[in-house]
């Protein structure tokens, strides 16, 4: 029994053992057979790939040889940016009331030859500001063009800038040719909509009879330097006050500036000038009254040279959470005009030698205490300083027959607020001392609004 146990036990775990062997090496030959689909089938994919690769190759080639048509433009939603328009544009509508103490027609600059374009304070009550339109665009990749209509509060329309200026000169190189703002000095070539007062100061007025405009050239350069370093000259037809058209071909006069600038930390800017013009003048009438108060009409014949010294200084403290900023800015101007003067063109005609030079200065500062809200104080004065009249020294005329000659210190005194309710519109309080005349102080209250339609570019510092 023991015997057969021996032989039963062996045999069995034999039967159990078999079956299982078979079952693993057919497994085994299964994945053997699926590894092996799997790399023929990955095979077959590469191949595949390698076959369209080779085929966009020749195809991009075969391109690349023949001209291709562009497809039609596909019709595309109007445009919202102002860039859809060519030549973008903007209007500036702006007015004033006023109250004034003195006869607005009375006004003049004591001491100092009318310019026959006299501002001043305006005309009382309910004004018309001057009004601006202008078109400007990208001419081509070489040259910007624009143009500026004034629409003066009489509804008489005119020119005020109209240039092309250029925009890929080597070297920092700029050329600008047409009418347009004489670049000298700080004030003169910002638009009247971005004073920050509601006029200009005295000097601008009583030696340019406003702003000066420039039917010429001007070339620019703008130095590689880190600090803003600018050089610039224009010359033109000089018909602008103080000179006048001359009776010949040719150019009148020349304007030479440079200005320079920079930044002290992250919260002060700062920019300073000098400028120098020169001009002729060829009879070069205004009106006056003689001693016995008779109207006469006297002219200027000669040169006159005006040197220009101007700073802005800016401060936006960076930590601000208020958006504060003070700005201080001043110009000191000297004119000295050489040549003879002519008296009562009309009727006696008597002329002889002529000098005069004359200063002129102011200084302001506007501090924006509130995002929306700034205040501002400007002082201006004018010395008429030393004039020689040939006919005077000669004993041919009294000096009281040259009223508007004598030795004269017009000043004034002038503060504003104004209120910004976004970047397109201000409405502006000013109230001025202005002795600016022989007469009283005469009290000015101006009330003043603008408002800015269309696109607009940014402004100069």
């Amino acid at each position: 029994m023991g015997h057969v146990s021996r032989i039963i036990g062996p045999v069995a775990v034999a039967a159990l053992v078999t079956p299982v062997t078979g079952q693993t090496a057919d497994d085994v030959d299964a994945l053997r057979a699926e590894i092996a689909a799997l790399k023929a089938e990955y095979a077959q994919r590469v191949t595949a790939l390698e076959t369209r690769i080779d085929q966009l190759e020749t195809t991009a080639t075969v391109a690349a040889a023949a001209p291709v048509e562009s497809p039609p433009p596909a019709p595309s939603a109007p445009a919202r940016k102002s860039s859809a328009f060519n030549p973008s544009i903007s209007v500036i509508l702006a007015g004033n009331y006023a109250d004034l103490s003195q006869d607005p027609g009375d006004f003049n600059f004591a001491g100092f030859m009318p310019s026959g374009g006299e501002i001043g304070p305006g005309d009382r009550s309910f004004n018309l500001g001057e009004s601006e339109v202008t078109f400007a665009a990208s001419v081509d990749p070489y040259f910007t063009a624009a143009l500026t209509l004034a629409l003066s509060p009489e509804g008489e329309l005119g020119v005020e800038e109209a240039f092309a200026r250029t925009t890929s000169l080597p070297a920092g190189l700029s050329v600008k040719g047409g009418r347009f703002f004489s670049g000298f000095g700080y004030l003169n070539e910002i638009h009247a909509h971005a004073w920050d007062f509601v006029d200009q100061p005295l000097v601008y007025q009583a030696f340019y009879g406003g702003q000066f405009g420039q039917d010429g050239v001007q070339v620019k350069w703008l130095a590689p330097t880190d600090l803003f370093l600018e050089f610039g000259a224009e010359t033109g037809n000089g018909g602008e006050f103080p000179g006048t058209r001359l009776g010949r071909n040719g150019l009148n006069g020349a304007t030479l500036f440079t200005h320079v600038g920079g930044d002290l930390g992250d919260s002060i800017g700062w920019r300073a000038g000098v400028s120098w013009m020169d001009m002729d003048a060829e009879d070069r009438a205004y009106e006056d009254v003689d001693s016995l108060g008779n109207a006469v009409v006297n002219s200027f014949t000669g040169s006159s040279e005006t040197w220009v010294v101007d700073a802005t200084f800016k401060w936006t403290p960076a930590s601000s959470t208020r958006r504060q900023a003070f700005k201080l800015q001043a110009e000191f101007m000297r004119r000295t005009e050489d040549g003879s003067l002519a008296y009562d063109i009309e009727g006696a005609g008597l002329s002889d030698a002529y000098r005069s030079e004359q200063d002129g200065w102011y200084v302001q500062g506007v501090y924006q205490f509130n995002p929306r809200w700034r205040f501002g104080l400007r002082y201006d004065e004018l010395d008429a300083g030393s004039t020689r009249i040939g006919l005077v020294q000669s004993g041919d005329l009294l000096a009281s027959d040259f009223p508007l000659l004598l030795p004269a210190s017009p000043s004034r005194i002038t503060t504003m607020i104004d209120f910004s309710p976004s970047e397109f519109s201000r409405l502006r309080a000013q109230y001025a001392w202005d002795d600016s005349r022989d007469a009283e102080t005469d009290r000015q209250l101006l009330l003043q609004y603008i408002y800015a339609i269309g696109a607009h570019g940014a402004h100069k510092f």
